[in-house]
């Protein structure tokens, strides 16, 4: 199992407790780090997406059964989206399930970014993640700005090399989506 949000004391202790192996990957605090910034053709600062999956994600194919993706795809830059999901895809086994919130609206740039836990089959705690940017000091910590809202059809573009999709309207303007590859 692959939990991509940042490393959960509880979210380990629950899946262990049930007998899974389980690997974490803070994918969004991984995409902000200054050492992926290069210049494109036009001069313009963006993420070398190349380089972040060289140094993220680097498991062997069909590896995984369950990725829990939480909110990342709304939070991460534009252009490290697509490839991220098409390597899950990869890492994933046939048959896996990968387990995805997005926001339903745009919440604005002051939107809070969570970190979800586990903590009963059927009930997750939400925990308010904050980080100073890069270049910034500790003090200056703050969430993680919402960069985008998917609508459904966007949602089945980006996962449509896996086998099927299904979504789920939840609580606080999110709709949960559960994809097997």
């Amino acid at each position: 199992m692959l939990d991509m949000g940042s490393t959960s004391p509880g979210n380990i202790r629950f899946l262990t407790d049930r007998g899974h192996k389980n690997y974490s990957e803070d994918l969004l605090r991984s995409s902000l780090d200054p050492g992926l910034r290069v210049k494109d053709d036009a001069g313009n600062q963006v993420v070398d997406s190349k380089k972040f999956l060289d140094e993220n994600l680097g498991y062997p194919n069909a590896h995984f059964d369950v990725v829990l993706c939480w909110n990342l795809p709304d939070y991460m830059e534009e252009s490290l989206v697509k490839p991220t999901i098409d390597r899950l895809w990869s890492v994933m086994k046939p048959g896996g399930v990968l387990l995805a919130f997005f926001h339903t609206r745009d919440a604005g740039p002051d939107s809070t970014c969570y970190r979800y836990h586990v903590t009963e089959s059927d009930v997750l705690e939400m925990q308010e993640v904050k980080f100073a940017p890069p270049g910034r000091p500790p003090s200056e910590k703050q969430s993680p700005r919402l960069q985008r809202v998917f609508n459904n059809r966007h949602i089945e573009n980006l996962f449509r090399d896996f086998a099927s999709i299904k979504f789920f309207l939840a609580r606080d303007a999110m709709r949960e989506v559960l994809v097997v590859r």
